[in-house]
């Protein structure tokens, strides 16, 4: 399966950036969709981007072209660089892998989810 470990957020001024990473470990052999979901409180988890691994990329449309997905598959680690924050981006941000395994399984993970907090 597939072990996700998140870092990088925090608190930043609107206007500032940050940058997320996600490191995955497991018995896999590839990671065929990385994606990075946020969740506001008191609402389901959202879809903000999300790369394949034919680097086709996804962006919820209140993100695109301030926030930008990426992969480093010889790390096997995802990266969500977010910038020209607003305070309305203020949620707890999660990574999700689709990892492909033996036997062609597809397994799925997340996270443990990182806070984001966009304030002055």
């Amino acid at each position: 399966q597939v072990q996700l470990v998140e870092s990088g957020g925090g608190l930043m001024q609107p206007g500032g950036s940050l940058r997320l990473s996600c490191a995955a470990s497991g018995s896999f052999f590839s990671i065929n969709v990385m994606g990075w979901y946020r969740q506001f409180p008191g609402k389901e988890r959202e879809l903000v981007a999300q790369i394949t691994s034919g680097d086709t990329t996804n962006y919820a449309d209140d993100v695109k072209g301030r926030f930008t997905v990426s992969r480093d598959n010889a790390k096997n680690t995802g990266y969500l660089q977010m910038n020209s924050l607003k305070p309305e981006d203020t949620a707890v941000y999660y990574c999700n892998a689709v990892v492909g395994a033996i036997y062609g399984r597809e397994y799925r993970g997340w996270g443990q989810g990182t806070q984001v907090t966009v304030s002055s």
